[in-house]
């Protein structure tokens, strides 16, 4: 017999069963000593679930953990939807939450006789974890100060709205090819990392104040990597239009032969650009307008760190740092404790694994800061703390080659230590494998996990990638330096590296990292 490639599998098991309909496999596994069946695991990622890795266990735990991951739309949490999250993370998952990469909420160790009461608890404060993961559109990102930032180029809270209505469980769109995401943003920072989704949409004001979307299809990182190709401009009312087009052309013609070439941008590589223009054109009843492309904010700036003025008088926004992402129970019970005492209802996660606190009374914005210091949280980080990615890590994840968020924080601990005179800001990625859950090819340092030999043995490690930059067709993806070093050397490697550039000619670290990647 001739074995099924990993496509052919996975194409057999989504026409087998919908992901949508293994919710109710789920309750039947939770409330009985049923073996969970292979493919129904693979299914379990529809609502957010996938198998974690082993290496937390004891040796007699046999009990097969889960990573659980929730939905946040537009990335938002009120009081109600904190305590429900930390009430899970204490009692469900061992204390674990992490904030991810596309305005989501992850926690380990989850039971699957526990997910009946998790999935209880969400509904219960408006949260959900359908088509969180899986070959579905995935979260919507936003940027996380949308309708209180007084220098948006437009709110897109209706829209984003609408667009996560047509996605929002549709079955129509249950089984795309491959993962699919867009963004949608109003932000004048570009917060939202356009370059990277398989589709996007960034308003712009023209001189006479009319508003428009540019478009950009294609983007993606890891085997996917590929920036974004701009294809036209709409107006706000067309956006959902171009949306349902673009994915149903995605469904339609999308590769299901071979999942390393599978997603949206693959398409726009067969096709050319031009082609696929076209075939949208037929499907919707506009033409898109071009004109070159407007300057966007370089990659190292895309936050809103800080106290600022909401749109709402006497309202402060605060964009807070999370190394990592990892906010664990401890500190969403003490957010939520802090919140409260000021006054504050809700917060707004970013695509860089940090937050906003987005309507703190402007009185208590300053001792809300100081507070949130004291539980490990800055609204003025380090350069180093600032933008410093990690992924889940080889402590759960199963493809996981390096352990991440732990180095991540050791790492930039070292560095506000060895260089706390040092204010340029700079990006950093722990990731653990070569898949690029954070990030590591569009930062200015990526550590990429890899096998390292160390005394005729291989070991986990990381390989040395600078140069990653996002600034819409001025965007390059970092490179690869050939450097490997076991996680012991990591904090010396990324030391001797920013000794280096303190002492070179470069005027800023992003020209040194293509320097070195160009003539070693």
């Amino acid at each position: 017999m001739i074995k099924e490639t990993k496509a052919q599998r996975v194409e057999r098991i989504k026409k087998a069963k919908d992901g949508l309909d293994v919710l109710n496999d789920i309750y039947r596994y939770a409330k009985s000593d049923e073996e969970i069946d292979m493919e129904d695991i693979d299914r379990f990622k529809w609502y957010g679930l996938y198998t974690q890795n082993r290496n937390l266990q004891d040796k007699d735990d046999l009990t097969q953990y889960f990573m659980l991951r929730v939905k946040l739309f537009e990335g938002e949490l009120d009081l109600k939807q904190i305590e429900a999250v930390a009430y899970i993370s204490d009692n469900y998952a061992r204390k674990t939450a992490d904030f991810t990469t596309r305005q989501d909420i992850q926690f380990h160790f989850i039971k699957i006789k526990d997910l009946p009461e998790i999935f209880a608890k969400l509904t219960k404060v408006n949260l959900r974890t359908v088509f969180a993961a899986g070959d579905v559109p995935r979260n919507v990102v936003t940027c996380p100060v949308d309708g209180i930032n007084k220098e948006q180029i437009y709110g897109v809270k209706t829209i984003a709205k609408n667009i996560n209505r047509y996605f929002d469980a549709n079955p129509r769109l249950s089984n795309l090819p491959r993962k699919y995401k867009v963004s949608i943003s109003g932000c004048n920072k570009y917060c939202t990392s356009h370059e990277i989704h398989d589709l996007s949409f960034n308003a712009r004001e023209t001189e006479d104040g009319e508003i428009f979307f540019d478009v950009s299809v294609g983007g993606g990182l890891a085997s996917s990597r590929r920036i974004a190709s701009y294809i036209g401009y709409v107006r706000p009312p067309q956006v959902l239009a171009v949306t349902k087009a673009v994915t149903e052309i995605y469904k339609k013609y999308g590769n299901r032969d071979d999942r390393n070439r599978a997603r949206l941008g693959h398409l726009l590589d067969l096709w050319g650009v031009e082609k696929f223009i076209e075939i949208l054109h037929k499907n919707i009843d506009f033409v898109l307008k071009k004109e070159d492309l407007q300057e966007c904010t370089p990659y190292e700036k895309r936050e809103h760190f800080g106290i600022h003025n909401s749109i709402e008088d006497g309202r402060s926004y605060i964009g807070c740092s999370v190394v990592g992402g990892r906010i664990g129970a401890d500190g969403l019970y003490g957010l939520l404790e802090l919140l409260k005492k000021y006054n504050a209802t809700y917060i707004k996660l970013t695509t860089t694994q940090n937050f906003v606190i987005a309507d703190v009374p402007t009185v208590n914005a300053p001792k809300m800061v100081k507070k949130l210091k004291k539980i490990g949280i800055e609204a003025y980080p380090s350069p180093f703390r600032a933008r410093t990615l990690s992924c889940t890590g080889m402590n759960f994840c199963k493809f996981a080659i390096s352990e991440t968020k732990e180095l991540a924080e050791k790492l930039i601990i070292y560095l506000e230590k060895r260089f706390p005179k040092f204010n340029e800001p700079i990006s950093f990625s722990v990731n653990g494998c070569p898949n690029s859950c954070a990030h590591p090819n569009i930062v200015d340092v990526g550590l990429l996990g890899c096998k390292v030999e160390e005394n005729g043995k291989f070991v986990s490690g990381f390989e040395l990638i600078l140069g990653g930059y996002l600034e819409g067709e001025k965007s390059n993806f970092g490179r690869k330096t050939g450097i490997k070093f076991i996680p012991d050397d990591a904090l010396r490697i990324v030391e001797e590296l920013i000794k280096d550039y303190i002492k070179s000619d470069y005027k800023n670290f992003h020209s040194y990292a293509i320097g070195r990647t160009t003539h070693g």
